[in-house]
């Protein structure tokens, strides 16, 4: 008999199909199968919480396929475990598909475009509970020449999968792997920590993470190669802008927080409150108004050490709490190609 977690990643499997071979007029029957009818969704802003599938469908889908109507889900990532008592799968991958109509006014561009996600999904009873996806808005807004905001100080690429092309875990978990990952990943959360203390010397990075680590952050930030890249084109400036950043995962200020074999996933909606206090990040001025992070992640290790870590951050409703309409900003830059 299978174990609960390798049950649901293969109950799991069927919401996957659904959006891989993804058919318009089927697609609010399967998500009426798969979810609870009271299902709590989280979604990227502008599109916010909802709750059942038919809410979700409106809300998320519907509109998506009606701007890309050959939509197509691809997963690089498929974890999961027992956290605190629940029963969680976390994903990473990308929507692809023809962007033929405008979606949030983004215009279309009639190619073929990509979208990053990382998503956790909740499971009760055979039953998806609980979905907070995280879906990387800016990277389409980029692909339509359409983002208004600063450059990204990382690069903007078609982010990979796992170089070990294991990212889809299908055997039962690996208890002996997923506590030490889980380990390496909090030691090196205890070590961010430790900034105030002594910067970035306190942090120690090298213990953590492997020489050739791969940080593929979210469109508006960029991916970077190497700590030097991590420092450079992201830790700085965001440390610089946001001094006093805190989350404390050991007391549970988190949604889930699980490892599977090499991988260890964490969700926080929120994970993380801030000041914006300082210059250099995204290009936002000092303003000191308080702002919370929606984030997600995903680590890969290898011999001991980080080798690849998925970041996705609500980076819309970043800008939208500091009274910032990014999507407004676009329909002004983009007005001769609007409807």
């Amino acid at each position: 008999m299978a174990d609960p977690v390798t049950a649901s990643k293969a109950k799991f499997g069927e919401f996957r199909a659904a959006l891989y071979n993804t058919q318009a007029t089927r697609l609010g029957d399967q998500l009426n199968t798969l979810l609870s009818s009271d299902c709590s969704v989280k979604l990227a802003h502008p599109m916010g919480k909802v709750k059942g599938p038919e809410a979700l469908l409106a809300a998320g889908y519907a509109p998506l396929l009606e701007a890309i109507p050959d939509l197509e889900r691809r997963d690089y990532i498929v974890v999961g475990a027992i956290d605190r008592g629940e029963n969680w799968i976390g994903c990473g991958g990308y929507y692809t598909g023809v962007f033929e109509r405008p979606w949030l006014d983004i215009p279309a561009t009639q190619h073929l475009v990509t979208m990053r996600y990382i998503e956790f999904f909740r499971l009760k009873d055979d039953r998806i509970v609980e979905m907070l996806l995280l879906w990387d808005i800016p990277q389409l807004m980029m692909q339509a020449g359409a983002w208004p905001m600063a450059p990204s100080l990382g690069v903007e690429m078609h982010v990979p999968g796992p170089a070990t092309q294991d990212g889809i875990v299908t055997a039962p978990c690996d208890e002996t792997r997923s506590a030490a990952s889980m380990q390496l990943v909090r030691n090196m959360v205890d070590g961010l920590g430790k900034f105030a203390e002594g910067g970035h010397e306190a942090m120690q990075l090298e213990r953590f993470w492997h020489p050739k680590m791969n940080w593929y952050g979210p469109a508006g930030i960029g991916s970077n190669r190497r700590i030097s890249g991590f420092r450079k084109w992201h830790q700085v400036p965001f440390l610089k802008a946001l001094p006093n950043r805190s989350a404390d995962t050991s007391k549970g200020g988190y949604d889930c927080f699980f490892a599977d074999g090499d991988y260890v996933a964490f969700c926080g909606w929120p994970s993380m409150h801030a000041t914006v206090s300082g210059d250099g990040w995204m290009g936002i001025a000092p303003s000191d108004k308080d702002i919370d992070f929606c984030s997600l992640d995903i680590w890969r290790c290898e011999d001991g050490m980080l080798r690849e870590n998925w970041v996705l951050i609500d980076l819309l409703d970043i800008y939208n709490q500091l009274g910032v309409d990014v999507l407004a900003r676009m329909r002004d830059v983009t007005a001769a190609r609007q409807p």
